[in-house]
Formats: C-alpha cells, sequence, structure tokens
C-alpha cells in the first residue's frame, strides 16, 4: 500500500528537536508508520538546486501538510516572507490536507502573529506545549485524516486463528461467573455453555476465539502469547542489582497473574499488628495498602500493549515499588490527567470488562486517584506516574530514614533465621535454606558468604560431605 506524504513545515532554529523527534516518531509508531511518510528538511541531502525551489516540489508532491508555528517568523525573502508561510501558501494553492499546530507563548514576532491570524481565518489549529502534546495532537488528526484507511480494532478483539474452544479452561470460566454474578450482578447463569457466556462477553466472533479470551480464560495463554507472563523481583537496594532475593516469573490468565504479583510484593512489604484495644481481632496492615499495589498492577495488566515483546515487571526495592508497563497513554493524555477525575479509556477494553465484572477495576476512572487518595490517607508520598517509552508507576514505600530501620530488622531477622537453621542442623543444604527462608539461592549464597567474612560461621568438610559451625553471635 502506498503511503501518504506528510511535509512538516517550521521555522527550523525554533523548532529543531520537535521536528526529528515528529519524524522519528510517524516512521517508527506501530499504526503511523504503516501508513505515513515523513518529509523535514534534515533528511534532504546535498543539492546545489534552488532549496526554495526544492521545499515547493516537496509541498506539491505530499499528501499532506503540517504547519508548527511559534515564536519566531524566520528568514524573510527579498518579497519579506518567510519560508514557512510560502510553503503553508503553496500547500494552499495545491488543495494539500494542512494541520497547523502552534506553540503556546506569551509573545511572538509581529509577522508569525499576523500568520496565525491569517491561518485561523481557514482552519482549525490546535496548540501545543510540550513535545509529546504536539505528538499527540499530530495523531489524532492523522488517524481522523482518513478513518476508513486507518481503521484498526483493538488488540484483544482480534480473533486468534492459533486457537480454538478446546484452548479455553471451562473451570475458569465458570469461576468467573460466579464471581461475576456476587460482584457485579452478571446476568449470565452458570448452566450457560461456553459459547453463550464468551459470546456475551464479546469474545468470540463467527465460532473464532479472540485474543482477549486466550488471555482471560486460556488453559495456556503464555503457549500463544509468550511474552503476557509478568516478571517480579526485590531488591536488597534502592536499584537494580546482584544477588537478587527474590526472582518470580509468574505465567497463568490474567487472573492469576494479577493475584501472584499483588502477593509476591505483600510478601516483600513490612506488616505491622495494631493492639487489640479497640478490636476483637488484632488488625494490621501493610507499610502500603494493599489496594495502591493492586490498582498498579491491574492498570498494567488492562493498559499494557500486548503486541510488545516486553513483559509487564514488578520490582520491589528497599524504598519504593516500580510497576513497568509496556504500554502508553490514551492519545492526547497526560500524567497529570490521571491524577484528576477522568474517563476510563482502556487500551484492551475487551479484557478490561471482566476484570471490571470480577470486581479487579472500576469503570469511572477512578483507579489512579484513588491511589493518591490512599497515600495521603497513610501519611506515604504521592506515588509517581512516567510515561516514556514504557509507564511506569512508582509507589513509595516509607520516608528514608524509616525505610534504613525496616532494612536494617529485615537483615537482622533474615540473618537469624539462618543461623537458627544452622543450629538446629548443620549439615542442612542452601536449597534446604532457601526453602526455609524464601530467599533464592543466590541470596542464601550471599548471605553465607558475608557471615564467614565476619567470622560468625565457617564451613567444616567438603561441600557435599561437610557441615555449618556458628563460632560467635
Amino acid at each position: 500500500m502506498k503511503k501518504f506524504k506528510v511535509f512538516i513545515s517550521s521555522v527550523q532554529s525554533e523548532f529543531s528537536f520537535e521536528r526529528e523527534a515528529l519524524a522519528i516518531y510517524l516512521q517508527s509508531d506501530s499504526l503511523l508508520g504503516r501508513f505515513f511518510e515523513p518529509f523535514i528538511f534534515e533528511s534532504l541531502p546535498a543539492t546545489d538546486n534552488d532549496l526554495s525551489k526544492v521545499y515547493l516540489k516537496q509541498v506539491e508532491n505530499a499528501d499532506v501538510y503540517i504547519g508548527i508555528l511559534g515564536k519566531e517568523y524566520g528568514y524573510e525573502d527579498l518579497s519579506g516572507k518567510s519560508p514557512t508561510e510560502r510553503e503553508f501558501d503553496h500547500a494552499t494553492k495545491y488543495h494539500k490536507t494542512r494541520f497547523i499546530f502552534i506553540a503556546n507563548a506569551d509573545t511572538r514576532h509581529k509577522k508569525e502573529q499576523k500568520f496565525i491570524e491569517k491561518v485561523e481565518k481557514v482552519l482549525v489549529r490546535k496548540s501545543f506545549s510540550t513535545s509529546a502534546e504536539l505528538k499527540a495532537a499530530v495523531y489524532s488528526s492523522l488517524v481522523n485524516f482518513d478513518k476508513e484507511v486507518i481503521r484498526t480494532a483493538p488488540f484483544d478483539a482480534g480473533t486468534n486463528n492459533k486457537a480454538t474452544l478446546e484452548d479455553i479452561d471451562a473451570e475458569k470460566v465458570y469461576n468467573f461467573i460466579r464471581l461475576a454474578r456476587s460482584k457485579r450482578g452478571f446476568p449470565i447463569q452458570e448452566t450457560a455453555n461456553i459459547s453463550a457466556i464468551l459470546t456475551h462477553l464479546n469474545l468470540l466472533e463467527n465460532s473464532k476465539i479472540t485474543n482477549a479470551a486466550v488471555l482471560l480464560f486460556g488453559k495456556s495463554p503464555q503457549r500463544i502469547f509468550i511474552t503476557s507472563e509478568i516478571r517480579c523481583a526485590s531488591f536488597y537496594g534502592t536499584k537494580v542489582e546482584k544477588p537478587i532475593p527474590s526472582y518470580k516469573v509468574f505465567k497463568g490468565d490474567l487472573f492469576e497473574l494479577i493475584d501472584q504479583s499483588i502477593e509476591f510484593v505483600l510478601n516483600k512489604l513490612d506488616y505491622s499488628i495494631e493492639t487489640r484495644k479497640d478490636f476483637i481481632q488484632i488488625p494490621g496492615r501493610y507499610e502500603i495498602p494493599k489496594e495502591i499495589i493492586a490498582e498498579a498492577i491491574v492498570n498494567a495488566v488492562a493498559h499494557r500493549d500486548y503486541t510488545s515483546n516486553a513483559s509487564i515487571q514488578v520490582m520491589v526495592f528497599r524504598d519504593r515499588v516500580e510497576v513497568w508497563n509496556p504500554g502508553t497513554l490514551p492519545l492526547g493524555w497526560t500524567t497529570e490527567k490521571l491524577k484528576q477525575l477522568h474517563n476510563s479509556v482502556p487500551a484492551n477494553p475487551l479484557i478490561a470488562e471482566p476484570l471490571y465484572l470480577a470486581g479487579y477495576i472500576e469503570r469511572l476512572g477512578t483507579g489512579t486517584t484513588d491511589m493518591l487518595e490512599f497515600a495521603k490517607r497513610y501519611n506515604l508520598p504521592e506515588p509517581e506516574f512516567i510515561q516514556e517509552d514504557i509507564f511506569r508507576t512508582i509507589i513509595f514505600r516509607t520516608t528514608k530514614k524509616t525505610v534504613e530501620k525496616t532494612v536494617e530488622k529485615t537483615v537482622e531477622k533474615t540473618v537469624e533465621k539462618i543461623l537458627s537453621l544452622i543450629k538446629s542442623n548443620p549439615k542442612i543444604t542452601q536449597k534446604e535454606l532457601a526453602a526455609f527462608t524464601g530467599l533464592s539461592r543466590r541470596g542464601i549464597e550471599w548471605n553465607l558468604k558475608k557471615l564467614k567474612e565476619k567470622g560468625v560461621i565457617k564451613r567444616t568438610g567438603s561441600a557435599r560431605g561437610g557441615y555449618w559451625e556458628v563460632i560467635k553471635k
């Protein structure tokens, strides 16, 4: 299929970064890259031709003209007109589709202001403040440029040629029905057949299984979607470094992945027991509310890009928990919007609906604001949302001073447990120590090495037939 040519025009010195970033974005985006081919001055090879004529020829050959206007008017030719305005006039003359994006600015060159006023008389223009906002605005305009050509269904709605009803776990479906009926009053009875249930959930189309059905109820989802797993790890310090005390790769359907990942994180957090004074049962709480951890992980599952070769990663550091999601915010959104009440716009609507019915998420777009509210209630720092090549959620544990005390206590408890196990069974193996303490083999090796270096323990005899001895506290 022939790509649409996009001519990007602006004052080069003022928007050099934005121009290049926009061209790269149009080439690399999974959707736009299939339909559009950008042209900018920087991509033009050296030539002895009149550059103004070369640019105007490119405008003539283009299907879409994009003009980026800001503070500066730019170089003026003998008639007093800038290349950007001349290119705009040329695009108008040849009836090209024109999109104008205006950078927010307090002051502008007088001629630039007049140029903008001229544009506003004939076109609806969009404003922007950052490169990210410019990309989002361009994305929206180009998608609307030819909806029939570009229209594409969400990934989760696509049918899967590798899967059939035989790949769906009936017991998982019926467990879901029981949960959905109790949580949301789901109307379908447990007596309904699998096809009827999946059809009602829009997970079966013309007898073909959708990608969402495989991920939600498949017997072995990772057989078809290898990277749909979730990788969880914990670290001793504040950065990714070895040894890694605990590392798990969870596989299964999306409900299992969520439950296992939440449990992994909670097991690494401190749990405090309150007084029995005002309660019949002894209450307790995690240092980070479970609701915050659950929301971050569920969001990652519902909004991730399942076509990406990356997996969701959940990492527990001594001062924070990070959830990495190979996905992006909805078009035009910023991370600041997540801190306000907003609509729910899931990247995978057919996955989001069953998660809602099972009580894992809400429809009202309150998830991220709930995270902020819980953090405030527990006197925790406000979680951070970062959109780069992936989406990251950072949840802070406690203040630095408290964290250091917590880490010290955790290390002390681990060491005490290892020493106690060695005392009770001097011939205990590293594998057995790992099983009893919950640490990885590497974590056990690291602790034993440190204890030997400090002269707390020593090894007598061979690795297979020897034994440990505690020689001092």
